[in-house]
C-alpha cells in the first residue's frame, strides 16, 4: 500500500456503495480504482460517476494487483465468498454486516484475516449514530435495567420485489438485520438464551412480501430485551422504537426523539444526526490503515452477534429456546 493513498476496489452500485464512493472521493487519502456490481449496465454508469473503471465480476475485481482495499456492499449471501477471496489475494476488507450468513464461515473469515495479516471490518454505523451514543451515554440514569423493546417495523405497499425480501440473498432476518441485535449485545453485553418466532407472506419461492419476526433474549445480568423486526405489505404502522426500563428510570427512544423518564420528570435528550455515518466509518478504516487508530468495533463482536442472531434462526426452526454456542 501507498504510503500516502491506499486503492480501491468497491462490490456493489447500490445505496451504501453510493456513500461509500462520496467519501471516498472526500478523502484524498484514498483512490477509488474499480467497481464490480450485479447488472452491468448500473455498475458502468456507476464507474462513469466516480471515475473508475467497472470490472465484469467481483472475482476480477479482488484479483488485481493496483487494489490493496475491497468495500464489500452486495448481497448479503455473498460477502463471505467475497472476503474471503479478496483476504486470500492479500487485500485489506470491509464488509457491511453481516460477515457472513453462517456462523462457521465467519470464524474462518477473522482466522484467515489473522493469518494474511490484513484488515477486515464488518461495518457497524448504528454504533455511531446519535440514538445509539445517546443511550449509551445516559444508561446509567435508569439504574439496573430489566426489560428492553426494540421495534423496527417498515411497511411497504407493494413490498419491492429485490434482494431484501429474499431468504436466499438477505438471508434469516435476524441475520440479514443484525444491528437489530447488535445494538443490544454492544449496551448489555452477554446473552444466554434466544426464544424466536417469525413468519413470512409469499405469492412466489424466491421472494416474500412481508416478514414478521420477535425473539426474546435472556441476559447473563438477568435483563430480558425483546426484539420485532417486520416489514411488507402485512404491516401497516411504521415504528423505529427503543425502549430501556430500569429501577430507577426509563429511556425511551421514538424515531430521533428521546427522553429520560424519572419518577419526578420527563428530560428530553439531545439525539445526534444519522446523516454521514458512512462517510464517518469509512474516515475511521482510514485512520486506521494510516495511523494504527483503534476502530470502532472488532470483527470478534460482529462474530458473537452473529452467533445471538443464529441462535434466533434455531429457536425459530425448532419451535425451542435455543442456547447461545458460546460465551462471550
Amino acid at each position: 500500500m501507498d504510503k500516502t493513498k491506499v486503492r480501491i476496489g468497491l462490490i456493489g452500485t447500490g445505496y451504501a456503495a453510493k456513500l461509500r464512493a462520496e467519501a471516498l472521493m472526500c478523502d484524498e487519502r484514498s483512490h477509488l480504482v474499480a467497481v464490480a456490481g450485479n447488472t452491468p449496465t448500473k455498475t458502468v454508469a456507476f464507474a462513469e460517476e466516480f471515475q473508475c473503471q467497472a470490472m465484469n465480476s467481483w472475482a476480477e475485481l479482488v484479483a488485481r494487483d493496483d487494489v490493496d482495499l475491497v468495500i464489500i456492499c452486495t448481497v448479503n449471501r455473498d460477502h463471505g465468498a467475497i472476503a474471503a477471496s479478496a483476504l486470500s489475494h492479500g487485500k485489506h476488507v470491509i464488509v457491511e454486516y453481516p460477515l457472513a450468513l453462517s456462523v462457521a464461515e465467519a470464524e474462518e473469515l477473522i482466522a484467515l484475516a489473522k493469518i494474511q495479516n490484513k484488515l477486515l471490518h464488518v461495518e457497524h454505523i448504528e454504533l455511531l449514530g446519535g440514538v445509539h451514543q445517546a443511550l449509551k451515554h445516559n444508561l446509567p440514569q435508569v439504574g439496573q435495567g430489566f426489560y428492553v423493546r426494540y421495534n423496527t417495523i417498515k411497511p411497504e405497499h407493494p413490498a419491492p420485489r429485490k434482494w431484501t425480501y429474499s431468504h436466499e440473498l438477505f438471508g434469516f432476518p435476524l441475520i440479514g438485520a443484525l444491528s437489530r441485535l447488535h445494538r443490544l449485545t454492544d449496551l448489555f453485553g452477554q446473552v444466554l438464551t434466544v426464544n424466536c418466532h417469525n413468519r413470512f407472506w409469499a405469492r412466489e419461492t424466491e421472494y416474500y412480501q412481508s416478514c414478521f419476526c420477535v425473539a426474546q433474549l435472556s441476559f447473563s445480568s438477568g435483563l430480558l430485551a425483546q426484539v420485532i423486526y417486520a416489514k411488507g405489505e402485512t404491516m401497516w404502522q411504521p415504528e423505529r422504537r427503543f425502549e430501556v426500563h430500569g429501577e430507577q428510570g426509563g429511556l425511551i427512544f421514538d424515531g430521533n426523539t428521546g427522553v429520560l423518564v424519572k419518577a419526578d420528570e420527563t428530560t428530553p435528550i439531545e439525539v445526534g444526526s444519522r446523516r454521514g455515518l458512512f462517510a464517518k466509518d469509512t474516515s475511521m478504516v482510514l485512520d486506521h490503515l494510516f495511523d494504527g487508530t483503534p476502530l470502532y468495533i472488532t470483527p470478534e463482536e460482529s462474530l458473537y452477534t452473529l452467533k445471538v442472531a443464529d441462535a434466533a434462526r434455531r429457536s425459530a426452526e425448532t419451535g425451542l429456546t435455543a442456547v447461545v454456542d458460546d460465551l462471550r
